[in-house]
């Protein structure tokens, strides 16, 4: 059976307008948004279909406090949250928020890796769906990317926390090396040193989208705007970064018409 150790398993907004949010991704990528009534501050649920995708709130108080932008961030599956926690900080890593339950659903933590990207460390109380959607699901995150200040020096950090292996290495000239990384043999995204306009190291969401012209039309008639692209990558794919009338960046892969 394969492992879901080291697998994107969730994704999750924090912004300073969950109506606003609700409404352009909503439009731009066809996603629902149900409160199911959680405990504690307001958490939504982004749908694609009848499969659930991305969580969505407000920046917590103590985020706030810290001056945290409002962001899409990602949950990576482990084993053991508490002991994938104290790993990390032995190999240099940060801990925001030291692990703790969310009753019904699982353990997480919130972290970030030596170079200071953020993501979230993960473990669920409920076993998987026997079926889950296929990869490329229209409203799914098809693919994870990080711009981190040295990529050459923090893959061996991810590769020994979540047993990623590198893939194919491409060669972006002036901007340098974009490697892919893959769990298990399936490639589930790519690393990069941060170019000068990208401030500091961090994470970033890809979307799936069936047509990534009609999606760029519908995000900036939305309030959004296209930062780059729409560019063709290997493989075919177009892609698309953009930023949310939040300020949130966001992008998308898919095809054209």
């Amino acid at each position: 059976m394969a492992s879901s150790h080291g697998l994107f398993v969730w994704h999750e907004l924090m912004t300073n307008d969950m109506e606003g949010a609700k409404t352009f991704y909503g439009d731009v990528l066809g996603l629902t948004c149900a409160d199911p009534k959680m405990p504690g501050p307001p958490y939504w649920i982004f749908s694609a279909g009848e499969g659930m995708v991305a969580g969505l709130m407000n920046i917590p108080a103590e985020s706030l406090a810290m001056g945290a932008p409002p962001m899409w961030t990602g949950y990576i599956h482990v084993d053991d949250v508490d002991a994938s926690t104290a790993k990390l900080k032995d190999m240099g890593g940060s801990v925001i928020r030291p692990p703790e339950d969310i009753p019904g659903v699982g353990r997480f933590s919130v972290v970030a890796d030596p170079q200071g990207a953020v993501f979230e460390l993960f473990n669920s109380t409920t076993p998987p769906p026997a079926n889950p959607p296929a990869p490329d699901t229209p409203g799914r995150v098809g693919w994870n990317e990080l711009y981190a200040d040295d990529m050459e020096k923090v893959f061996p950090f991810y590769a020994e926390m979540f047993g990623w292996k590198k893939g194919d290495a491409i060669d972006m000239g002036a901007m340098g090396i974009y490697q892919l990384f893959e769990h298990e043999g399936r490639a589930i995204g790519g690393m990069m040193t941060r170019p000068p306009h990208v401030a500091h190291a961090v994470w970033g969401f890809y979307f799936n989208v069936a047509n990534i012209d009609a999606t760029i039309a519908r995000a900036t008639a939305g309030g959004g705007r296209i930062v780059h692209g729409p560019v063709q990558v290997p493989g075919g794919s177009w892609v698309a970064q953009g930023v949310d009338p939040q300020g949130v960046g966001f992008a998308m892969v898919g095809a054209r018409a």
